[in-house]
């Protein structure tokens, strides 16, 4: 784990509460999810072009987690499995039913809380079921029951008692999507600072963004000129194989083959739709401040999975390389060591585990996950070995330390990579005879991770 130095770490600190007294009441949580978003997307962390000042202040009050991955998909829709696990700490292949509609039988992590006495309260993108929806929480606004759609003409409902939620009470939101949803976590921030509850509260706000169609508001378009932005180190105009997802709706966002000025448009909308967000993020922690709850609030940051965005010659989020399957994990607020970041691979859905252990409450009876809070305290715990992605019938991937393996078993191929020299994953090594005995072992530990996590898949070069 790697830290601010020592004078900035003990300014930061006297700006937050420390380690929190267990005897208290837990923390209220800020949960904030982003749609899309790649792990490189903050500036903080790296991006020289990209402009994120408030998630860089997050950073530098937080700890950031450079390891954090989507489990994958089995689904096209990766948002929904991605949610679903997020949501009930279950891994992919534990998952029940549709993805697009949480079990009755599932308990979600907002229900959990609910149940414990929490005021739960949601905005933004809901891609599981109204009927989920409607156990995990006592208040909502501007809640779009799906997985896409315009950010300037989104139709949504808002909390209804009754759990019904026809097309006929829908309304439009009144602002560009992310300033709407944080508008609504705003009044319920308000509500909460007027009435000086001592009810913990988790707000929860899932915005549509960066996730197309990325139409942002000229003001942030205006910011990154196609001239000024920079091709992504992998970028390649076709990707080298089929990798079994070629034709899906994402792909098929910009012409093959990709050619710099397209990619680069892209880009450049999807920078600009992150910078708006980020300008949200930033007027939903200083809401907490206003109403003096900043220092009894833990804010949580991420985005339910990355996307290519002609990374490796490819447009969507259907693949398991690293810019589609890492996602950006920031955490901020009471008992954080500010100015930390950890190498400390973990899920997503590691975080029900997380928010349970905060809490003071057991997980679901169902989570898989396991809780990183002794990270978050700056404290030393045992890492998690290897971790394991799949995509649908078509991909399967296993990272463990340096080495990442991607196998593709309709078409008997993979890709091995160093992630210590080669991040960005442009040097297959699976043919260098020099890392034969490397590929090898991975393949081993591909397999009996599958087997752990009962995927059904049989990597022979078929698949059930």
């Amino acid at each position: 784990m790697k830290c601010a130095p020592i004078w900035m770490t003990l300014l930061l600190m006297a700006a937050l509460p420390v380690d929190a007294d267990e005897s208290k009441s837990p923390p209220n949580i800020l949960w904030i999810v982003s749609d899309d978003q790649r792990a490189d997307t903050i500036a903080a962390h790296g991006n020289a072009t990209i402009l994120t000042p408030s998630l860089d202040r997050l950073v530098r009050q937080g700890i950031s987690f450079s390891s954090a991955y989507c489990m994958g998909s089995t689904s096209g829709a990766v948002c929904a499995p991605s949610r679903y696990m997020m949501l009930t700490g279950r891994s992919l292949h534990r998952l029940k039913g549709n993805v697009f509609d949480i079990p009755t039988d599932e308990v979600t992590l907002p229900q959990k809380l609910r149940n414990a006495g929490w005021k739960t309260f949601f905005t933004g993108k809901w891609h599981n079921g109204k009927a989920a929806y409607q156990r995990s929480f006592d208040e909502g606004a501007a809640i779009f029951f799906g997985g896409m759609g315009s950010h300037t003409r989104l139709m949504v409902h808002d909390h209804q008692s009754d759990g019904k939620y026809p097309d006929n009470k829908r309304h439009r939101l009144p602002a560009f999507s992310s300033t709407a949803f944080a508008d609504a976590a705003i009044r319920f921030i308000e509500d909460q600072g007027r009435n000086d509850s001592k009810t913990p509260f988790l707000a929860c706000v899932f915005f549509t963004a960066p996730h197309d169609p990325r139409t942002p508001p000229t003001d942030f378009m205006s910011m990154y000129p196609k001239e000024k932005m920079s091709l992504p180190g992998n970028f390649l105009p076709e990707h080298p194989f089929d990798n079994g997802e070629l034709k899906i709706r994402d792909e098929k966002l910009a012409p093959f083959p990709r050619t710099p000025d397209v990619v680069k448009e892209h880009l450049a909308a999807y920078y600009a739709m992150i910078s708006q967000l980020d300008e949200q993020v930033g007027r939903l922690v200083d809401a907490l401040q206003k109403n003096g709850l900043s220092e009894n609030t833990l804010v949580i940051f991420t985005s339910d999975h990355g996307l290519a965005v002609g990374s490796h010659g490819l447009f969507g989020k259907q693949n398991l390389y690293e810019h589609s399957t890492r996602v950006p994990m920031v955490v901020a607020g009471p008992g954080v060591t500010a100015g930390c970041v950890s190498n400390q691979p973990i899920y997503l859905h590691d975080l029900v585990a997380t928010i349970s252990e905060v809490a003071g409450i057991d997980a679901p009876p169902h989570s898989e996950g396991i809780s990183f809070l002794e990270s978050i305290r700056g404290k030393k715990q045992p890492p998690r070995q290897e971790i394991y992605t799949a995509y649908k019938g078509v991909q399967r991937a296993l990272r463990a330390g340096k080495w990442k393996l991607i196998r593709y078993p309709v078409i008997d191929r993979v890709q091995l990579f160093d992630l210590d020299t080669d991040p960005d994953e442009t040097l297959d090594l699976s043919q260098d005879p020099r890392f034969q005995k490397q590929l090898k072992e991975m393949l081993g530990r591909l397999d009996h991770r599958r087997q752990l996590q009962e995927d059904p898949l049989v990597v022979d070069g078929d698949s059930r």
